[in-house]
């Protein structure tokens, strides 16, 4: 007998999302050594630890594959955007989350419609986190309304007080 297997719709729907995980593990990644050469500490912690957890989603998705009898496809991922300060950290990576919230919310909306809900309940831990950092990622643009973008004194103080 052979075991059942996913939809090819359905796996290359979640291929897609691998992808988007690992741009994002490689954006904050090179956030993070960005952060550390120029002097933001705090923000370069932070951003490594990021890097790690997109590199666990983009790992949980490949195991649900794996686990449905299909092969993970792992497709080349562009070189990240370059970012030139703190700021432009924080603002490509809230539109990175918010794309790759919208991106979860789209397929689960596709893969409810064709009747897996095991697949559909399974994304909703990404739906879930994908909230949690829009959520995060708006808090510290808010908060960056609240000081002098252009100086370095205030951004660093920024960095200090919200990582």
């Amino acid at each position: 007998m052979t075991p059942k297997q996913l939809p090819n719709e359905i796996a290359n729907l979640i291929n897609e999302r691998i992808s988007d995980e690992y741009v994002a593990h490689y954006f904050y990644r090179q956030a993070s050594n960005f952060c550390e050469n120029v002097g933001y500490l705090k923000a370069a912690a932070y951003f490594k630890e990021e890097s790690q957890s997109e590199l666990s989603h983009a790992e949980g998705l490949q195991k649900y594959l794996v686990d449905w009898n299909m092969m993970p496809v792992l497709s080349t991922v562009e070189p990240p955007q370059k970012v030139t300060g703190l700021v432009d950290v924080i603002e490509k990576a809230y539109e990175m989350e918010y794309n790759l919230y919208e991106a979860y919310d789209k397929i689960s909306k596709e893969i409810f419609n064709m009747d897996d809900f095991c697949t559909f309940d399974f994304l909703q831990k990404y739906r879930n986190i994908q909230r949690e950092s829009v959520a995060e990622y708006s808090t510290f643009l808010n908060r960056l309304e609240l000081i002098d973008k252009k100086d370095k004194n205030w951004v660093f103080e920024f960095e200090h007080n919200n990582f």
